[in-house]
């Protein structure tokens, strides 16, 4: 026995003791107010979402007639292509998605497709069905593109019968993007925001030596454990402090979540996956500047150490971004494999998908690296600190293997 604590338990002693130590500190009041500075950021960034609905929105018209005269309306669409930059795309519904019912209604309430409208009858009387200002702004082509595949060759143009409809799945793809992409703005404003108090806090205990006495008393996994979920709850406490404000004000003024429609999830499983989520972008992060906090000896070695961090921070949001326009491609399945671009890819997955299995696998595998970097953090900083203790300290340290080569006198160290 030698009477130090277990890994699990020396964590929570050094998570309850920062969690504390933080929370009824005056700066905490300071850190509560500093997000009022990132509105700015978030305002220049939303930019994004422009760019990013534009990508992911097109929408198609599927077409639901025999099989001639589907062939036809394509052909016919084809040939027109070049002439009309702005005709939609057209796709065989049955060769899309063999088996599928053939009721229109049906077939735009299913999202199963990205279907703007559905055609059918015949290319001599086509009818058009989809949403009110999706058949008003199609009709027209929809006329060409009919008359073109009909017999007369576009000599003449057949009345185009309309169907309305309350909503489609492109509609409803289209405003689900724009939550996930609200959902991963939000989480990457809130990790690069409060992922920094992690290296700041172990900084600041090294330079007063308070690190090596904690070293020497428990292992340093604990140390790095307890203060990576210390720093967490910190940034929960927070979140929750604004959530109420945001919500409050929402609330007064009747503007609460007016834009965004509900993920395939549901609001409360998606709130859920979101600090889920956050909390794995936030262990992730803080385990690196953990690592750099081992390596640096100075606030000045930090920002240097940071900076590089920070850029690929940037890089990570970006591409999550990217992938999530794309779903089922490659992109989006390197950025579910990536670990620190998963958190935002499986939280935009989770506005636009409605399967739960890809979450809990997911989040184990976030979990394996969070445990992986801040274990070899902790190596990297024991290694540190033991170079820069006493030579008796660092030589009861050394491993099996060290203790076995041979010193300055060619015998094997004790």
């Amino acid at each position: 026995m030698t009477g130090r604590l277990s890994t699990l338990r020396a964590a929570l002693v050094i998570a309850r003791r920062d969690f504390f130590a933080v929370l009824f500190s005056r700066n905490f009041i300071f850190f509560l107010i500093m997000p009022l500075f990132t509105f700015a950021v978030g305002g220049a960034a939303g930019t994004i979402g422009g760019a990013i609905k534009s990508e992911s929105d097109r929408p198609v018209i599927g077409v639901v007639m025999s099989g001639p005269d589907t062939d036809r309306m394509l052909a016919a669409r084809e040939a027109l292509e070049p002439y009309l930059a702005s005709l939609p795309e057209f796709v065989s519904v049955q060769r899309l998605r063999p088996g599928e019912t053939s009721d229109p209604k049906a077939l735009l309430g299913s999202q199963r497709a990205n279907l703007g409208a559905i055609v059918s009858g015949s290319p001599e009387a086509p009818v058009l069905t989809g949403t009110l200002n999706r058949t008003e702004r199609w009709q027209g082509q929809i006329a060409l593109v009919a008359a073109q595949a009909g017999d007369l060759k576009g000599r003449t143009y057949p009345k185009v019968g309309l169907v309305d409809v309350a909503t489609s799945g492109a509609d409803t793809k289209s405003n689900r993007v724009l939550t996930a992409q609200a959902a991963q703005m939000l989480m990457f404003l809130l990790t690069m925001l409060l992922a920094g108090m992690v290296v700041s806090n172990l900084v600041e205990e090294k330079s007063n030596k308070i690190i090596e006495v904690l070293a020497a008393a428990i292992p340093m996994d604990s140390v790095f454990f307890g203060k990576l979920f210390a720093m967490l709850g910190v940034s929960l406490v927070g979140i929750a402090t604004w959530s109420a404000v945001v919500a409050g004000v929402g609330l007064a003024t009747g503007g609460l979540g007016q834009n965004l429609v509900e993920p395939a999830v549901g609001w409360p499983l998606f709130a859920l996956l979101f600090v889920t989520y956050f909390s794995m972008a936030y262990l992730l992060l803080g385990s690196i500047f953990l690592a750099i906090g081992g390596m640096a000896t100075t606030v000045r070695d930090v920002q240097t150490l940071s900076m590089p961090v920070t850029m690929l921070q940037l890089l990570v949001f970006f591409f999550a971004s990217y992938a999530m326009a794309r779903p089922g491609s490659p992109a989006e399945l390197a950025a579910l494999a990536v670990p620190f671009t998963s958190p935002f890819a499986m939280l935009a997955r989770a506005a636009q998908d409605g399967a739960l299995w890809p979450h809990l696998a997911a989040i184990g595998w976030q979990l394996l690296w969070v445990v992986f970097f801040v274990r070899t953090g902790a190596a990297l900083f024991r290694k540190r600190v033991m170079k820069s203790g006493p030579a008796g300290s660092g030589k009861a340290r050394r491993g099996f293997f060290a203790r076995l080569k041979p010193n300055s006198a060619g015998v094997a160290a004790a």
